[in-house]
């Protein structure tokens, strides 16, 4: 759906952008944009259960690590 703003006879370059702004916001482009970029993805079970194994596996390790006192803190 795009949002077309044809010039008037005498208007500004500058009126013109800020008709296309209050345009764009109108139709609810952007806001929609946004959602979408920052919308979550859907991760398969598989991957779900790879990143829980890795997150466990990382913590063992930083566990062994700290025991041994090679561990920055």
């Amino acid at each position: 759906m795009p949002v077309k703003v044809v010039k008037r006879e005498k208007e500004t370059v500058a009126s013109l952008i800020r008709r296309f702004q209050k345009a764009v916001q109108k139709s609810g482009i952007l806001v929609r944009a946004r959602e979408k970029m920052y919308r979550d993805r859907n991760l398969s079970e598989e991957k779900k259960k790879r990143k829980a194994l890795r997150r466990e596996q990382l913590k063992k390790y930083y566990e062994k690590l700290d025991k041994m006192g090679l561990l920055e803190k």
